[in-house]
């Protein structure tokens, strides 16, 4: 399993949204390309890193991520408002390992098949779900799709990963477990990232005993100082470790 720290950009500073709010982030002291450079020194293989600004239709941050992408030494994940095939070349172009495409994948799905047709297992779907419902434009519209019926679609189209939030788990919602991310992850082919679950070291070694979780993406607990890095890498590769077979 695959520690992905979320690096999320408002305004270019590295923020978290509480509940998706952007009128209202937790912003952290911190320089994002210089966090950006740590969590490669802690041993960090991906980043993944947002730009909100894109997200919220406020503009964008496109230098930071792009210095990000030029300048650590591991692969990076880019997203945020990427609705276009431009928008998906300039940042392949730009040297991004992958390019995330959220909403979008929702109101456009040809447009993610193109996407993953020009640029195999290089595009990654992003999907948020409350109450067993996806959905889009930033938390404020439910859909009639259940994860795992949207998903299918994608199913054979040689996507990357499939990226799932929980947004009951996210926004602790009394009785929310990981279970929706378990029963999507069993459902489909796709390796599953998940975003929103992990708030101790105990949540990162149940994921990595789940069958298909492929990664799992941390901001709030990660910057919020709840674990380190390296912290939550070392249970990530001891477990993969103990599942590699034996030659």
């Amino acid at each position: 399993m695959i520690i992905y720290p979320d690096l999320e950009l408002r305004k270019g500073r590295l923020v978290n949204l509480i509940r998706n709010r952007i009128e209202s982030p937790v912003i952290y002291d911190l320089d994002p390309v210089e966090a950006a450079h740590d969590l490669a020194r802690q041993g960090a293989a991906w980043l993944h890193v947002v730009d909100l600004d894109a997200v919220f239709n406020e503009g964008e941050n496109n230098d930071i991520i792009r210095k990000i992408i030029r300048t650590a030494s591991c692969s990076v994940q880019v997203g945020g408002g990427i609705r276009s095939m431009e928008k998906v070349h300039g940042w392949m172009d730009a040297g991004a390992a992958r390019v995330v495409i959220a909403t979008a994948a929702v109101k456009y799905p040809h447009f993610v098949m193109a996407a993953a047709t020009a640029y195999p297992d290089s595009v990654v779907v992003s999907i948020d779900a409350r109450g067993g419902r996806v959905l889009v434009d930033g938390w404020t519209e439910a859909t009639i799709f259940t994860p795992g019926d949207f998903v299918h679609q994608f199913d054979n189209v040689g996507l990357a990963a499939i990226i799932y939030t929980d947004i009951d788990r996210d926004e602790d919602f009394p009785g929310s477990t990981m279970a929706h991310a378990t029963s999507l992850a069993a459902k489909i082919r796709t390796p599953v990232i998940v975003s929103g679950v992990v708030k101790t070291l105990d949540d990162i070694s149940t994921l990595s005993y789940l069958p298909n979780i492929a990664g799992a993406i941390t901001s709030r607990a990660l910057f919020g100082g709840a674990f380190t890095f390296a912290q939550a890498n070392a249970i990530a590769v001891e477990r993969h470790a103990q599942a590699a077979p034996l030659l």
